[in-house]
């Protein structure tokens, strides 16, 4: 009898692991789509036998196994770090073309061209009011295009820095869950898969907004790194990130009124933006901090907008004051035709205006020479549109030339991120395919396994069943 009950006790253990098995692989199953899950495995294991019966053998699990790849895994998140940088940078410079065009029928190519012609009509009528008058009108209408190509790069920089501060606060409830995470792994739930793959998928997450890199403690814990260097999450503590728009005390401004770049803050204060190079976050901080100031300007810049706005500004009043409205006796001195902020080079744009005490009448046409031209004036405002004089260039650039140049600067930008990102599309697929192949669950792999260990249940079944009998028939036998 007792050899029997071994062989049941044995039957026993054998339908317990295969059901493990078959547990593991319906929970493959049912988690294929699950973000971050990994292929789970329950290996058998022989148990010891002798002839004399004192081992009975059988089969039992060892401990479950994860397929899980983490060289994959970081893999993966590095290529989505330099989508997020690609999607972030490809979006914010599509906005900001749209911005800047270089038609020559609007924008400001357009006004600058209306106000050049009309200069050149004034030229060829002087004294004609309605010749003057539409000199004021086309300047002010170059003063609009210049106001309104100010307040869009404004508020490109005002929703930039929104961004920033939503990704920062995003990155830090992603850091705040992985926290959760590592402590439920510290309290024993380390082996569960469905915290595992939580886990997982968080990090995923996270290597969008910026680059990071998870490392996998002996307790089970991840410990995060932002760049490598700044820790965001070390076994149960969180290091939060905030933003700071000041200038650090190491690097005072140089351009009065200018605004201050966006600074990546850690938990003791310390800037770490520079330990940010790929992600959306990375691509928010180039774009506020580098990108919009170019045009703008910013504490370090006077950008290129306003460098533009105070030439056109300042060329226009240099020709027209050293001129004259009349003869006289004594000559009239001509007037200044715009205005804007001196002591703030960063607001030209946005503060040029047409001066509001001139009138038509004060426009000067008369160059006093030597040689006197009484049409010298107009002539050489007309002129400006081909200059021929370094005077009348912005670092040898006409004022068309300038324009174009940093209009095609944005589209250039623009074009080479949406290649990028067309490039890193396909490598993202390629680093998720080879990490499917390493740890994902193939459902035919599943399916096979099934039957295969469904035959192996219902063999040791019927083994069981046998024994059941043969125990009765002998038991019915000592009757």
């Amino acid at each position: 009898m007792s050899g029997i009950f071994s062989a049941l006790n044995s039957s026993a253990g054998a339908l317990d692991a295969f059901q493990r098995v078959l547990d593991t692989i319906q929970s493959n199953v049912s988690n294929v789509s699950t973000p971050g899950y990994a292929r789970q495995s329950m290996p058998l294991e022989s148990l010891p036998m002798n002839s004399t019966g004192t081992l009975p053998g059988g089969v039992t699990t060892g401990e479950m196994q994860s397929a899980r790849d983490e060289f994959a895994e970081q893999n993966v998140r590095q290529q989505f770090s330099t989508l997020g940088t690609l999607e972030q940078t490809s979006q914010s410079l599509s906005n900001l073309e749209l911005n800047f065009n270089i038609s020559s029928d609007s924008g400001i190519p357009g006004a600058l061209n209306q106000l050049f012609q009309n200069f050149s009509n004034w030229s060829v009528t002087p004294g004609d009011g309605a010749a003057r008058q539409s000199v004021i009108d086309s300047a002010q209408q170059v003063v609009q295009t210049f106001q309104q190509a100010a307040q869009n790069l404004a508020k490109a920089s005002s929703d930039t820095g929104q961004q920033i501060q939503q990704t920062v606060a995003q990155i830090n409830s992603l850091a705040s869950q992985l926290q959760a995470d590592n402590q439920q792994v510290i309290q024993g739930q380390g082996s569960d898969a469905g915290l595992d793959a939580r886990i997982h998928s968080t990090l995923e997450q996270l290597s969008e907004y910026a680059d990071i890199t998870a490392t996998t403690q002996a307790d089970g814990t991840v410990t995060v790194m932002l760049g490598g260097q700044t820790p965001l999450v070390i076994g149960t503590h969180q290091f939060s990130l905030s933003v700071s728009f000041t200038t650090p005390a190491s690097a005072p401004p140089t351009v009065a009124g200018g605004a201050a770049p966006a600074r990546l803050i850690d938990t003791q204060g310390n800037d770490v933006t520079a330990h940010v190079s790929q992600g959306q976050l990375a691509g928010q901080l180039n774009m506020y901090n580098n990108v919009l100031p170019s045009l703008g300007g910013n504490a370090y810049q006077q950008g290129d907008l306003n460098l533009m706005a105070q030439n056109v500004a300042d060329r226009i009043n240099q020709i027209l004051t050293s001129g004259n409205i009349s003869d006289g006796p004594p000559p009239v001195p001509g007037v200044p035709l715009f205005t804007y902020t001196a002591g703030s080079p960063t607001s030209v744009a946005r503060t040029l205006a047409v001066s509001n005490t001139i009138t038509p009448a004060q426009l000067a046409a008369i160059n006093p020479g030597p040689p006197y031209v009484s049409n010298g004036t107009a002539l050489q405002l007309a002129a400006l549109a081909s200059p021929q004089s370094p005077a009348d260039e912005i670092n040898g650039f006409s004022y068309a030339e300038f324009y174009g140049n940093m209009a095609a600067g944005i589209g250039r930008q623009s074009q080479d991120a949406n290649n990028q990102l067309s490039v890193q599309q396909q490598t993202l697929a390629q680093a998720r395919n080879l990490r499917s192949q390493a740890s994902g669950v193939s459902l035919n792999d599943e399916a096979a396994q099934l039957v295969q260990f469904q035959a192996a249940y219902q063999a040791s079944s019927k083994m069981v069943t046998v024994l059941d009998e043969l125990t009765q028939a002998t038991i019915n036998m000592l009757q």
